[in-house]
């Protein structure tokens, strides 16, 4: 049985219906998934966000060590809970995966997720700030080319600038929506975050530079003067900007990483 025709017949066993409010789309792609896995060994945990029906769980848990599923959805977990009852590398946990310490229960894991859009930036900035060094993630593709942009460029965002500080951040693959069950109205894309070993640049205040970051890209098409007025006087500001030769006319949007640091340790 393919995998296309094993996940329609999970759903008519279970009567499994989708749920929109929690971005459900169950990916049956054979290509995709083991792109997803690929670079998975026999000595890998892995922590495996969103699991749905449990068909990357079972790949997952024929290759790797064990398996820790974490669904949010009780319909779901049930099915998991049945599925897996006879694997003995396979753990489901019903939670919120926010409200875990991953760093406790999952310890130098890899990290396996599908994500819908609405919660993406609040668990990728979640999962930046554990121990977790590998990330492997499916989500909109317009999302993963704001990801994996560098600071300073169209696509970035506020989130480029998180990620490029603690992760190195690329595709791995473009998945069609024709990929899932059912067909989300959106391409999709598979992003590989690989954790630095210390932050990219070095900053006094952590909080302090990305609350400019933030604060620059709710006001992203006025100049860096009046896009951080909240954050910090105007004259003082001019004087920042002049000794590290940024214009006051510059918008936020092209500054690099690197130049909103130097900004918020003179602050």
């Amino acid at each position: 049985m393919n995998i296309y025709n094993e996940t329609k017949f999970i759903m008519q066993k279970y009567d499994v219906h989708p749920n929109k409010n929690l971005g459900q789309n169950f990916l049956f792609d054979e290509v995709a998934l083991q792109t997803i896995i690929q670079d998975l060994t026999s000595e890998d945990t892995v922590l495996e966000i969103g699991p749905g029906l449990g068909t990357l769980t079972q790949m997952m848990a024929e290759k790797a060590k064990k398996v820790i599923a974490v669904e949010v959805d009780q319909n779901m977990v049930e099915i998991l809970e049945d599925r897996f009852k006879l694997y003995d590398n396979v753990e489901i946990i019903h939670k919120d995966v926010l409200k875990l310490d991953i760093d406790k229960i999952a310890p130098n894991c890899k990290v396996i997720a599908n994500l819908p859009y609405y919660i993406t930036t609040p668990i990728v900035t979640a999962l930046l700030k554990t121990n977790i060094q590998d990330i492997t993630i499916l989500i909109q593709k317009e999302v993963a080319d704001r990801l994996c942009a560098k600071p300073g460029e169209k696509d970035a965002g506020a989130i480029t600038y998180f990620v490029n500080y603690y992760a190195d951040a690329s595709i791995k693959g473009i998945v069609s929506k024709e990929c899932f069950i059912p067909n989300p109205k959106v391409e999709s894309a598979i992003v590989n975050l690989k954790k630095l070993d210390r932050p990219r640049v070095e900053v006094k205040d952590e909080e302090l530079l990305f609350k400019l970051i933030n604060e620059n890209f709710t006001k992203r098409r006025k100049t860096i003067m009046n896009s951080l007025s909240n954050s910090v006087e105007k004259e003082k500001l001019a004087e920042i900007l002049k000794e590290l030769d940024i214009s006051e006319q510059a918008r936020g949007e092209n500054l690099t990483l690197e130049q909103f640091a130097k900004i918020a340790d003179r602050i």
